[in-house]
């Protein structure tokens, strides 16, 4: 499941790699913010390596120039497993440190702490890790998907939101020949 995690990780990536306007959050000429939480403490400690191994992937990633010449800065923030510290720390990513998209969210009662959020501000929320099915629902959940249930049609429906989101936001149609 990492190995598709990882994989995503690039596919979004190179995806939203493309020239955009400074004015776009999350992303500019030289980087990629992209951001996380993982229960690196806490009762749910033992997950805290599914983060540390896509941190380990990020850094080989941006050894190797990145993509496109663009390095990925990988904002992660422990939540402990605790849905109040994981609402506080993906209000922090988006609000704050203006994250492109937050990828690989762990654990189902934080991820329903903050998906109307997330999902609210149009910000897409990638391959979440949860046991629970809920957060497939494409129609309530545009900007969300799980690591789990991802199929091709799928990932062209998420692929699409993305880039009109990342229109939307820089008012350019660079992203129609995408």
């Amino acid at each position: 499941m990492v190995t598709r995690l990882i994989a995503a990780t690039v596919l979004i990536a190179t995806t939203a790699s493309y020239t955009v306007h400074a004015g776009t959050p999350g992303i500019t000429e030289t980087e990629i913010r992209v951001g996380a939480t993982f229960p690196f403490s806490g009762p749910a400690s033992s997950l805290s390596n599914v983060g540390k191994g896509l941190i380990a992937y990020v850094k080989s990633i941006n050894d190797r120039g990145g993509i496109n010449g663009r390095k990925i800065n990988l904002i992660t923030y422990d939540d402990a497993y605790s849905p109040p510290k994981t609402v506080e720390q993906t209000r922090k990513l988006i609000e704050s440190d203006e994250v492109a998209f937050l990828f690989g969210p762990l654990g189902t009662p934080g991820i329903s702490a903050t998906i109307k959020y997330v999902n609210a501000k149009t910000v897409p929320d990638l391959f979440v890790v949860s046991g629970a099915t809920r957060f497939t629902n494409f129609i309530e959940y545009p900007m969300t998907t799980t690591g789990t249930s991802l199929r091709s049609c799928r990932a062209r429906r998420l692929q699409s939101s993305i880039r009109t989101t990342i229109w939307e936001r820089t008012s350019s149609t660079h992203f129609a020949n995408i």
